[in-house]
């Protein structure tokens, strides 16, 4: 895996984003009620305040849990909540060391189906099936990960030339682009919200 990514919109951590299956990973589980460039600059930041050059599975697993939550909170914190999103970070790596020998690859290296993938990215812990189906629609969009029938399972997102999330960025033009997405969707629930639909 090496691509270039516009995800943090910094070409140091999207660099790593685009090498390293683990930063990628945890960029997708740090994407939560924080900008989308903040979460995913943090597996660089992360990387950075380990003192190397890429995430490494077996390391951040087994380090201290209250270390570790210091190291995601000194500032600039990596999430806007730290503490919980290094419990969250170090149980991603947790699981990926028990079911994958600690190759984040290896969710989806030999997945055969879309369906197979979207169920290995939604049994790893912090991943819902939304998330799930977005990181599914970034690896074939972007990553040429592209088992068959991918774009169905990864639903909505997977459609060619929408613009609904991480996966259909490439660049300032296409950000622009997710985010009226999101306003709109937005807007379309608050207003549900308030008609009592």
């Amino acid at each position: 895996m090496d691509v270039t990514l516009h995800l943090a919109q910094d070409a140091e951590a999207d660099a790593l984003l685009g090498r390293s299956p683990l930063a990628a990973l945890t960029g997708m589980l740090l994407d939560q009620q924080v900008p989308m460039e903040w979460a995913f600059k943090g597996p660089a930041t992360i990387a950075q305040r380990l003192g190397a050059d890429d995430l490494d599975a077996h390391e951040i697993a087994a380090y201290d849990p209250e270390a570790f939550a210091a190291l995601l909170s000194d500032k600039p914190a990596v999430h806007r909540y730290p503490g919980s999103m290094a419990k969250r970070v170090q149980q991603l790596c947790q699981y990926l060391v028990e079911h994958y020998d600690g190759d984040a690859e290896g969710v989806w290296r030999d997945a055969a189906t879309g369906q197979e993938l979207l169920k290995r990215l939604a049994d790893l812990p912090g991943f819902g099936k939304q998330k799930a189906q977005i990181f599914l629609a970034l690896l074939g969009k972007q990553l040429g990960v592209q088992p068959e029938g991918w774009r169905e399972a990864a639903g909505a997102y997977g459609e060619p030339k929408s613009f609904r999330s991480v996966a259909d960025i490439t660049g300032p033009e296409s950000l622009i682009k997710v985010r009226a997405h999101k306003q709109e969707m937005k807007a379309v629930a608050k207003a549900a919200k308030a008609s009592g639909a």
